[in-house]
């Protein structure tokens, strides 16, 4: 019998050549044509893939089967970002985008997205009826596919002509900004190749070629895979940053190439959007996030939203009300005016149009954001344990069995979606296993650098005792 496919926060993923085959990859691509054709009598979709091992091969297979079905399919005609691929859904009124990708995970992975015709995640309701519907086998005979209803179209393309309407170009031209970008060996490296003719010709592309190993370094812009780039950052850089493999998530880096977390680019996000842009609108974050934002919020007079973690929990609300930014501790950002989708691209023009407009380096504009919230250090660490480890934690966690973290009382708990023990106001620390990896999460945030890392140790030493 075969195994049960699920899908994670953001779509299945699994590794090459395992689970991760022509024969699943089959099924799950029949499940998803079962689902199309329940609803759409001449569906369309549109078909990406990131910069993988594999990636357009296993493409062609998705377009080859459901082409053979009748299904009108646009498919990219090289590697392509997963917000271009969700813009190009949107675009071209089709009924559904599929993105191979395994977005930040090793490369070893990949993966299988899926986008509705606003732009953006599948809801839950909805990937759960995909679930039901994949088969146990394909029972395929591959020589009969083809490709008589697929069309292949430049999706970057028609994002960029997309991106140059929206943002202030020629002042951007203007102020000859220096920008380091980090492509991580990943899909977004196309569309900042191309927009690279409005910035410093001293501009500095890092990892920007073809290499589906991602240099053994796994394609997710956090500190720790960011390293080799801050090293490379000087003073003269106006503003730096990283996308993860498939651009859906984005890393900053300060003018020092000190690494800036995804809760500081929200907050610059928010405060450059209603007090200089006068834009408003909720705040949706996951419950990873930091509790600053909501206290940003609150001096904006802005209503702010906290949910399960997995951007389609996030997309289901946009979808739903007046969304200002949609946010999550991984870097994945949605703003308004775009469509409802992570967009590590979009999110880095709005930085450096926010950078261009002001004047000012990104540790000045988060001062200016101090002012408001007061200084604060997030911190994160992802613990490789056994299973039986993990689900030893997880169940003290389900059984209040901490109320103390060495010295730090916990006086609150919380249980949307993993455990976050509140020390005050201002401190906190999250336990959460990884919805795709063999991991479990620690997130501390603390008044300070040195707070935050005194958290995040007394965790990890309490609960390995």
């Amino acid at each position: 019998m075969s195994n049960k496919i699920k899908f994670g926060t953001d779509g299945w993923r699994a590794i090459i050549a395992e689970e991760y085959n022509f024969e699943n990859l089959s099924r799950v691509t029949i499940g998803t044509l079962k689902w199309l054709k329940k609803t759409n009598n001449n569906p369309s979709v549109v078909i990406g893939y990131d910069c993988r091992f594999g990636g357009e091969i296993f493409s062609d297979l998705c377009a080859k089967i459901l082409s053979s079905s009748g299904v009108d399919v646009i498919q990219s005609t090289t590697f392509a970002a997963t917000p271009v691929v969700s813009y190009a859904v949107k675009h071209f009124n089709c009924d559904l985008g599929i993105v191979i990708t395994a977005s930040h995970n090793p490369a070893e992975y990949s993966g299988f997205k899926l986008k509705g015709s606003y732009g953006g995640p599948l809801t839950q309701k909805e990937i759960l009826e995909v679930e039901e519907l994949i088969p146990e086998n394909s029972n395929l005979n591959y020589e009969k596919l083809n490709i008589e209803n697929v069309k292949y179209k430049d999706l970057d393309l028609i994002y960029l002509n997309n991106i140059e309407k929206e943002f202030n170009f020629e002042l951007i031209s203007k102020k000859d900004l220096k920008i380091a970008y980090n492509g991580m060996f990943g899909a977004g490296q196309g569309i900042m190749k191309k927009l690279s003719k409005y910035f410093s010709k001293h501009s500095l592309y890092h990892n920007c070629c073809f290499n589906p190993s991602f240099n053994n370094i796994n394609p997710e812009p956090i500190f720790k895979n960011l390293q080799d780039f801050s090293n490379i950052i000087q003073d003269d850089i106006s503003f730096a940053f990283a996308n993860d493999g498939d651009a859906d998530r984005i890393g900053i880096m300060n003018e020092k190439g000190h690494f800036v977390d995804s809760h500081h680019v929200m907050l610059l996000l928010i405060h450059y959007l209603v007090s200089h842009k006068k834009i408003t609108g909720d705040v949706v974050t996951s419950f990873s996030c930091s509790n600053k934002i909501k206290k940003l919020c609150d001096y904006h007079g802005l209503n702010h939203q906290v949910t399960k973690i997995g951007f389609k929990y996030i997309a289901d609300i946009i979808l739903k009300n007046d969304v200002l930014i949609g946010g999550e501790e991984s870097g994945g950002i949605s703003v308004k005016g775009h469509i409802p989708e992570r967009d590590g691209i979009w999110t880095a023009m709005i930085l450096i149009e926010y950078i261009a407009k002001s004047g000012k380096s990104i540790n000045e504009l988060i001062e200016e954001i101090y002012d408001i919230t007061g200084p604060f250090c997030f911190k994160r660490n992802d613990l490789k344990i056994s299973t039986k480890e993990k689900n030893q934690i997880i169940k003290m966690c389900e059984n209040d069995s901490f109320s103390h973290f060495e010295d730090l009382k916990v006086i609150k708990v919380e249980k949307l979606d993993g455990f976050k023990f509140i020390f005050n106001e201002d401190e906190w620390v999250m336990i959460r296993p990884s919805g795709t990896e063999p991991l479990l999460r620690i997130y501390a945030e603390g008044s300070s650098e040195e707070r935050a890392e005194s958290i995040l140790s007394k965790t990890i030493k309490t609960i390995s005792n």
